[in-house]
């Protein structure tokens, strides 16, 4: 990401001057950028709904809204000026807290409008990250940990990455946030999943899974295309510009690397599994989205194709390996965001080319030796070290102070519709379920979908 604003000289003739016009254009652009990554909100609902149980639907809409609506708050207060505030320290900047909403003479853009974009990427990466939770922690889990996120954990390394820190000098190359957005969410979700446990009935005894599967497919696969459209918000919109229309070129290598995720995890799952996977397909998609968003800029086109592909190998066996070691992650924040993150962000150091390389050197396979290379494994291992340490420690805390993360086993068999909210996602689906509840009796329906 571009990150930091650029600064022009004022034409003191005044009129319609070109200033003037690349201003409003610059402006306008990243606002069709925020609201696109915003509305990946609405993609990640309907992720969440279709990949968890009925009984869940109406808790993972209703928190998802909740958390953005507290993440924007957040940011306002104190993240935007942790990460872009100046007197900075070793960790984060130190002003522009409780953004005043004023505008910077000179900017190519508008101060407001950069504002609003940087804080669609806040909400993102604390969503990726409340993916670890699911079906299984209070809401007032979800209160307090989105406050803390969004104060200690993501503002850190985005200031490293984005805002003018250590990686920053490094030269560290994350356009968009393979790194500040997907591997801090899914390094929290990580943190989350270990201390919450699995979800009941995930695992036997003998360590092997079964298979808790998702009450839709239809709005998964929706909510992939929403997410899809939006990431051109996301990556193209991160040019926070539109001269030479070079956001043209990253949305190209954007969708390209989104198709051969999907190709390539349609494939192997085909090959391993002996019939394409519907959740691996569209998950193999967001994969090769996660995984060029830090490249998206530095590479040229064929390398898109190859890093989306390899994106949609790593999410399948990332995920066959997580589930074998006994990690219970329902909406796929690790193997998704998590290790096509890793791999996104490492692949700018093998092809990042000489002319596209705007932030640090070209990669490996453009004569750039090993340098870039071990910067971007150094900013994986520092931002998503930093992310699962402070994550866990945050919940550690929490947990100590209140005695438990998770709902209790008959809230969690109940559904968090009915025990957290007092209400059901689907009312008259679940109609049967509710008569039985009233003549306390609920063994008969224990579970039920």
């Amino acid at each position: 990401m571009l990150g930091k604003l650029t600064w022009m000289p004022k034409n003191e003739l005044g009129g319609f001057i070109m200033e003037d016009v690349n201003f409003l254009m610059n402006s306008v652009w990243t606002m069709l950028g925020a609201i696109l990554v915003i509305f990946m909100i609405a993609g990640f609902i309907m992720l969440e709904a279709g990949s968890t149980r009925m009984k869940n639907a109406g808790h993972v809409a209703g928190k998802t809204i909740f958390t953005f609506g507290l993440a924007s708050l957040i940011f306002w207060a104190v993240g935007y000026g942790f990460i872009f505030g100046g007197n900075a320290n070793f960790f984060v900047g130190m002003t522009d807290f409780f953004f005043d909403g004023k505008e910077v003479e000179g900017a190519s853009v508008s101060t407001t409008v950069f504002f609003v974009f940087q804080l669609a990427f806040a909400a993102i990466s604390v969503t990726v990250a409340l993916g670890g939770f699911a079906e299984r922690a209070k809401f007032s889990v979800y209160v307090l940990f989105t406050i803390l996120f969004g104060i200690l954990v993501y503002p850190v390394v985005a200031h490293w990455i984005w805002g003018g820190g250590w990686l920053a000098a490094d030269g560290a190359q994350d356009f968009a946030g393979s790194t500040v957005v997907h591997l801090t969410g899914a390094m929290a979700a990580l943190a989350a999943t270990i201390l919450l446990k699995p979800r009941i009935g995930k695992f036997n005894k003998d360590g092997s899974s079964n298979n808790i599967a998702g009450h839709n497919q239809v709005y998964t696969a929706l909510a992939v295309l929403i997410l899809w459209v939006g990431w051109f918000g996301f990556n193209a919109g991160s040019t926070v510009s539109v001269d030479g229309a070079f956001f043209g070129f990253v949305a190209l290598n954007t969708n390209l690397a989104a198709a051969a995720g999907a190709v390539a995890a349609t494939l192997i799952s085909w090959v391993v599994l002996g019939k394409p996977d519907i959740p691996m397909i569209l998950n193999g998609a967001l994969a090769g989205l996660v995984a060029i968003t830090a490249s998206c800029a530095f590479v040229d086109v064929w390398a898109s194709v190859v890093i989306g592909f390899i994106a949609g190998i790593v999410c399948f066996y990332g995920a066959k390996f997580l589930e074998s070691r006994r990690i219970d992650d329902p909406i796929f924040a690790l193997s998704v965001h998590g290790i096509p993150g890793i791999w996104g962000t490492i692949s700018t150091g093998f092809f990042a080319t000489p002319e596209l390389a705007s932030v640090g050197k070209a990669g490996l396979f453009y004569g750039g030796g090993f340098e870039q290379l071990g910067v971007q494994i150094i900013g994986v291992v520092a931002g998503g070290g930093y992310a699962f340490a402070a994550s866990f420690i945050i919940l550690f805390v929490m947990k100590k102070a209140m005695g438990t993360l998770r709902v209790s086993a008959e809230e969690e068999i109940m559904g968090l519709d009915l025990s957290e909210h007092g209400s059901f996602g689907y009312p008259e689906q679940m109609k049967e379920y509710e008569e039985a509840l009233k003549k306390e009796s609920i063994t008969p329906n224990l579970g039920r979908e």
